[in-house]
């Protein structure tokens, strides 16, 4: 099997390309050359294209810029390594702060959902991932449905039921997506006040967001990123150290553009005594860890049947100390001493302070200060992959994940039932179940490929409620998927219920509690309609 398929330019698409993409037929690429906000603005419209980064730059943003002074550079060849004082401060004396002042935009194209995850765990780094909300997978790259090919089962005796597998899977999904589409079509009638287009985009996005459990984790996808050098470095030494081949792989690629940029910062990468002695330390503890907890806790041990969302930690003393805190920057005294006060104040006294912090929230992105990190909270979590892949992408909290497999069973969109369509989702679902079994035996690592994004895997959530609240509030509005919409609505629930921080949970005055609506991406389409005419006014 071919792991990448590399896109195919004219001569004069390629002239234009060159100079701002450090090569052009490689999945990952690196932005120079162009304004800030340009790269910015590609990469937000990256996330709703099924277009290459390379292909939507020529579309939509060549004919809006000036180009002409650029005619002689050539990002393909590298940028001239005019850092050596980088070099004497950074490699020399080991000063990993400078590493912290330089950053790169970076394209990783044809992903898989499972190395998506890998990308995507750098806390100080920010993405933007392919939705599936907003486009269909159908469209094929060099005539291929987008799933990754490993090339260790493709040269095994598997490689042709992986390929048959993966391609009926996706073929079930194009058939399901006209149903359902047809299916909020019927069930919900456009009114007069909406525009055909607004109307069009939410009902695509609700029968995207209905078929979209039948993907399997190796569905290709598109990730812009932005980091800085010291990010990368982490990232990479830990992808170096990760069993997926595919991992690996992408590691190496990464790094061959990125030394196209930033070669200073990430020279430590594979040197014997720094980088790969990192990495070595990375892979041994996750083996040695590994292979203790399977001596431990047996694979076979059964599982408690918990509730899907649980509260397994945080501090019932939380609202004193955070109300504390909120006092302490306007006061003369130690903090110690500052708790006793608060806790021998009244409820009303104390809900007086939150409410004066937390100030007359206009939207959920006026968001109250730090005060409201001194609470924190662990939920232990089990949803469906693809509400996961959504949660997972929040940084300021740590997340941990098990494997997915298909072991904790799956979702399935009461609209696929009211469609009458579960039969054919219900295949899918055992084709993924199959699939899995049978490449697990001989590749345990790749076997997760084969597992849709409706299988549900358990991950553990640690985060303070500052943390908190702009999860919530984001994760349950009405264009939110359904499934992370019942997540967040619960995680409110047991913040507000079970820890009992009432005040908290006042403080999270967005958070949507209604039941999914019809059309939930109808109002936001509205809004994005009303502006786009607005700005064509201007």
């Amino acid at each position: 099997m071919t792991q990448y398929v590399a896109e195919q330019f004219t001569s004069d698409e390629a002239d234009i390309l060159r100079r701002y993409f450090t090569n052009l037929d490689q999945p990952v690429f690196a932005l120079v050359n162009l304004p800030e906000v340009v790269k910015g603005a590609l990469f937000a419209r990256y996330s709703r294209s099924a277009k290459s980064l390379r292909r939507l730059f020529l579309d939509e943003f060549v004919g809006e810029l000036d180009i002409s002074g650029d005619m002689t550079i050539d990002a393909t060849v590298g940028l001239k390594r005019a850092e050596e004082l980088y070099d004497r401060v950074f490699f020399e004396y080991g000063d990993d702060s400078v590493a912290q002042l330089g950053g790169v935009h970076l394209a990783c194209e044809q992903a898989s959902n499972i190395l998506t995850k890998v990308l995507e765990w750098g806390r100080l780094m920010s993405y933007l991932e392919q939705s599936t909300r907003y486009i269909d997978y159908l469209a094929r790259i060099g005539g291929r449905y987008r799933y990754y090919r490993d090339p260790q089962v493709g040269e095994s005796p598997l490689s042709g039921r992986y390929v048959s597998d993966m391609d009926r899977m996706f073929e079930s999904y194009g058939q399901l997506l006209p149903d359902m589409t047809d299916f909020y079509r019927q069930h919900t009638p456009k009114d007069s006040s909406t525009s055909d287009f607004a109307y069009r985009q939410a009902v695509r996005a609700k029968a995207l967001d209905a078929v979209r459990g039948m993907l399997p984790a190796a569905t290709v996808s598109n990730v812009g990123i932005y980091g800085t050098g010291q990010s990368y470095e982490l990232l990479l030494l830990r992808m170096r150290a990760h069993d997926l081949p595919e991992v690996q792989a992408y590691a190496d690629l990464m790094l061959a553009e990125l030394r196209k940029v930033i070669p200073s910062f990430l020279k430590r990468v594979d040197l014997e005594d720094r980088g790969m002695e990192w990495s070595r330390y990375l892979g041994d503890v996750q083996e040695s860890v590994e292979s203790v907890a399977q001596h431990l806790v047996p694979p076979d041990l059964s599982a408690d049947e918990v509730s899907e969302v649980r509260l397994v930690d945080f501090d019932p003393e939380a609202e004193v100390k955070m109300v504390a805190s909120m006092l302490y920057p306007y006061t003369h005294l130690p903090e110690e001493q500052l708790e006793r006060e608060v806790r021998a104040m009244g409820t009303e006294d104390r809900m007086s302070v939150v409410r004066a912090y937390a100030g007359t929230r206009a939207n959920r992105r006026h968001k109250p200060g730090r005060a409201l990190e001194r609470p924190f909270y662990r939920f232990d979590i089990l949803s469906d992959y693809g509400a996961f892949r959504d949660l997972q992408r929040h940084r300021m909290l740590t997340l941990e994940w098990q494997k997915l497999t298909p072991q904790h069973g799956f979702t399935r969109p009461e609209a696929v039932d009211a469609a009458g369509c579960a039969p054919t989702f219900n295949k899918v679902m055992e084709r993924s179940e199959d699939l899995y079994h049978l490449l697990n035996r001989d590749f345990p690592e790749q076997a997760s490929y084969a597992v849709c994004f409706a299988y549900k895997v358990r991950f553990a959530m640690s985060l303070n409620a500052r943390s908190a609240m702009h999860l919530i509030e984001l994760r349950t509005t009405p264009q939110g998927h359904s499934v992370y919409r019942k997540v967040g609505q619960e995680m409110w629930r047991l913040i507000r219920d079970e820890a009992g921080h009432a005040a908290i949970a006042e403080m999270m005055k967005f958070v949507d509690l209604t039941e999914e609506p019809p059309l939930g991406r109808l109002d936001a389409e509205r809004r994005a309609e009303q502006r786009r005419q607005v700005e064509e006014r201007a």
